[in-house]
């Protein structure tokens, strides 16, 4: 349990494994994205049929950075801890620790910034009342 953010378990699969059998460095974006995919699709934030349910389903990432700390050594499930470190008119940071499920072993930790963007001119658009409604449970307090 955390004071902040949430918690989302990813599982780990075989093929998401290096040939030293430790989670390869780019597959931890992929545990990060489906993470918060994951929570905001049990909001009512994803899509469906290719299309976006809600306009502010439609975001691009424009930053990740990550820091790795101790391999993931084979399969089986991770925790991702993610929060908000702010909620912008139009942008979202994200930060994100990758652990053992039972918290005590940190094996890295990031930043992601998402930006809403308007599906035909794929410019900045603000966030709509009700996703910033949702997203608000996930804002870390300073």
């Amino acid at each position: 349990m955390t004071s902040y953010g949430d918690i989302v378990h990813m599982p780990v699969h075989f093929d998401d494994l290096d040939a030293q059998g430790i989670l390869h460095n780019a597959r931890y974006a992929v545990l990060v994205e489906r993470a918060t995919a994951l929570w905001w699709t049990e909001r009512g934030v994803s899509f469906s049929g290719g299309r976006p349910t809600t306009p502010d389903a439609f975001n691009v990432v424009r930053e990740y950075a990550i820091t790795f700390h101790t391999p993931v050594r084979g399969t089986g499930d991770v925790a991702v801890h993610f929060w908000l470190d702010k909620l912008g008119s139009s942008s979202a940071a994200y930060g994100f620790r990758v652990t053992s499920l039972d918290g005590a072993t940190l094996f890295a930790e990031g930043r992601r910034v998402n930006i809403r963007v308007n599906a035909v001119t794929m410019r900045p658009e603000p966030w709509t009342d009700h996703g910033r409604g949702i997203a608000s449970v996930l804002v870390r307090a300073a």
